[in-house]
């Protein structure tokens, strides 16, 4: 009896499970919105970091409405102009900044795969100062 009662409550739940999982999905795909591009919206959003500056600005002009693809095309665009202004200052600095522009190198490249694979999820990952910036100006006018 133990074991019918333990099979009949671990169905129950796989049950609510699925239908909790049906409910998230659902939800999700009401909240997207449509794209003047004609790609979901998480692809473009990935695609901003992608060229950084150059798609990120596409992105921008195109994308007047969609306030999550407008968010990850202004945080590329901040991330790109201040990795260019930190790389411009740490190559005045002889051999220390050198170093450090190599050390920073790689860890800018895992930052920029990681805000692509958040901006594919459908996550609009902040980055500390510019992405507050980019939340900010992100609203569509």
């Amino acid at each position: 009896m133990t074991n019918n009662n333990q099979h009949s409550e671990k169905k129950q739940a796989e049950h609510v499970e699925q239908t909790i999982f049906k409910e998230e999905e659902s939800s999700l795909m009401l909240e997207k919105q449509p794209t003047i591009s004609g790609l979901d919206e998480n692809l473009a959003a990935l695609l901003c970091y992608i060229f950084s500056i150059v798609t990120g600005v596409v992105f921008l002009v195109i994308e007047k409405e969609n306030k999550f693809i407008r968010f990850h095309a202004l945080q590329a665009i901040f991330l790109f102009i201040f990795v260019f202004g930190l790389g411009i200052i740490l190559g005045y600095i002889p051999l220390i900044g050198w170093l450090i522009s190599l050390l920073i190198s790689p860890i800018i490249f895992f930052l920029s795969v990681f805000l692509m694979y958040q901006a594919y999820q459908g996550k609009m990952f902040k980055l500390p100062i510019i992405g507050d910036m980019a939340e900010k100006h992100s609203t569509p006018k």
